[in-house]
């Protein structure tokens, strides 16, 4: 006969297991479970019209939501599936879009871009020629950002390309992080020159289809075919107001993918799958682990220690930024675009991840959800992401107000221009940026200076002017009238722009 001794019934055992899982704290239980009335108080102290936001945890969807309306005065709802601009976070598809090249064998991180973009050119020779594809996806170029080139401009990708080799270096080549998005968009157009398949075609075949993100896309048409969309907002003397969606096709690579958060729980279920999607691969475990990996120091900010007091390092991998946080990895990145703000945050030792997408401009409204998220996984404490957030928003404000206050006393009063305003009136231009015109029209000077740049000039003082944009959402800037040493009007110089000097007329 067996001794029954030890033997414990099985209905003991389930009662056991009840009753342990109803003793744990509620936070174990749902860490995220006061998620919705923490986003709700989010949006209204930011005055957010729109929200949407996905968790992933152990490779599941444990939270898909939207919140309030896709533009302001209106009544459709923002959910999971209404459309973004997803911005820079653009940048890690195409890093892993150039990954499947690399697991293919048809590209290396180390290849010289030259060696397929024929034809790319820096400015510095040595540059050119050393140049490789890791390279353009870590920011370690020593260019400036030269994002005039693409934001507002004309210019196709194509003749971004082409004119970059024109942006002046401003520190040496891979002596330290500076962020640059014309190298993404190079990155990007390595797709088609590897493969004979545009960059937007690529990432809807290899990443977007197998995944079933069914929302997202590459391009503006794309997105207008769309019914779920969100409305572009951004803050304009005080007032929420919706702006037109922009045009970023010739942004590419670094930053023009439309998406939702239902579509991008899919993309950080494969980023912390290590590459696998529902029992499919799409890329190997050493892409994946060589895109979350640190390639250059990201100097830590006074900001950044003041809000992220444990931190110790920030990193830049392949498109993705790394730091740590709370003695665990982040690998994350963050968007803005005009009246779009992202954020992606995946922590792989927590098989964690969580996104966050607002439609209003200059806010931090997905930062404080995202990190918000993170700590109620990692173990709540003290600290409200929101109000911290809020409070930095407020010093930004002081500093502009202060500077804004500077400018309004140093004004000279009663001055007039040295020349008469037709006198101001011609096209200036800059050999990177092109062309700007001045007019003279219904007894004031108008400047038109690119896609949602056409302003009216008004007299601040001396040969300086102040331009209101018609563009509302670009508010206000100075442009100043420069001299040469007779005298004639020589230059502009277009302030958050460039120097564009005159192009003399025959005759003139």
């Amino acid at each position: 006969m067996k001794d029954r001794r030890f033997v414990i019934p099985i209905t003991l055992i389930v009662a056991a297991s009840i009753l342990l899982f109803t003793a744990l704290p509620a936070e174990a239980q749902d860490p995220i479970r006061d998620l919705d009335s923490y986003i709700l108080r989010v949006m209204q102290d930011w005055e957010a019209p729109g929200v949407a936001v996905a968790v992933v945890k152990d490779d599941r969807v444990v939270y898909v939501k939207g919140f309030g309306v896709r533009e302001i005065g209106g009544s459709d709802p923002v959910d999971e599936h209404t459309v973004f601009s997803i911005a820079s976070t653009s940048k890690a598809f195409t890093t892993a879009a150039l990954g499947m090249l690399v697991d293919d064998g048809r590209l290396d991180w180390d290849d010289r871009v030259t060696d397929h973009l024929i034809g790319f050119e820096l400015a510095d020779p040595w540059v050119t020629r050393e140049l490789t594809v890791r390279d353009l996806l870590s920011h370690r170029s020593g260019l400036s950002r030269g994002d005039q080139l693409w934001y507002g401009s004309s210019f196709s990708r194509d003749e971004v390309l082409e004119r970059v080799r024109l942006l002046e270096p401003v520190r040496s080549f891979r002596s330290r992080y500076g962020y640059q998005n014309i190298m993404f968009t190079a990155a990007g157009e390595l797709l088609p020159a590897v493969t004979d398949t545009s960059w937007g075609d690529f990432i809807e075949a290899r990443i977007f289809e197998p995944l079933g993100m069914r929302s997202s896309s590459t391009t503006l048409a794309e997105v207008e075919s769309h019914t779920n969309v969100a409305t572009p907002h951004g803050k304009m003397s005080g007032e929420v107001r919706a702006i037109s969606w922009r045009d970023w096709e010739n942004l590419g690579g670094a930053g023009a993918i439309n998406s939702c958060v239902a579509d991008l729980a899919q993309w950080m279920r494969l980023q912390l799958g290590r590459g696998v999607h529902d029992d499919h691969r799409l890329l190997s475990d050493e892409v994946i682990r060589e895109m979350h990996s640190p390639q250059t120091i990201v100097p830590l900010s006074r900001s950044d220690r003041e809000l992220f007091p444990e931190t110790h390092f920030a990193l830049y991998g392949l498109g993705w930024r790394l730091n740590d946080y709370r003695g665990r990895l982040i690998v994350r990145h963050g968007g803005a675009l005009d009246g779009f703000r992202t954020h992606i945050a995946i922590l792989p030792e927590e098989n964690l991840g969580v996104v966050a997408l607002t439609n209003i401009n200059e806010s931090s409204v997905p930062q404080a959800i995202v990190w918000q998220v993170i700590d109620q996984y990692l173990g709540p404490q003290e600290k409200d992401w929101n109000q911290v957030y809020l409070a930095e928003a407020e010093k930004a404000r002081a500093r502009s107000d202060s500077l804004k206050g500077i400018r309004i006393t140093e004004r000279l009063i009663d001055t007039v221009p040295t020349h008469a305003l037709e006198d101001f009136a011609g096209t200036y231009e800059h050999e990177l940026y092109g062309q700007v015109t001045i007019t003279l029209e219904d007894g004031h000077l108008v400047i038109n200076a690119g896609l949602f740049y056409t302003g009216d000039l008004e007299h601040w003082h001396l040969n300086t002017f102040q331009v209101t944009w018609r563009d509302a959402y670009q508010g206000k800037d100075y442009l100043g009238f420069i001299l040469d040493r007779m005298g004639q009007i020589a230059a502009v110089d277009v302030e958050g722009f460039a120097r564009y000097n005159r192009v003399r007329e025959p005759g003139r």
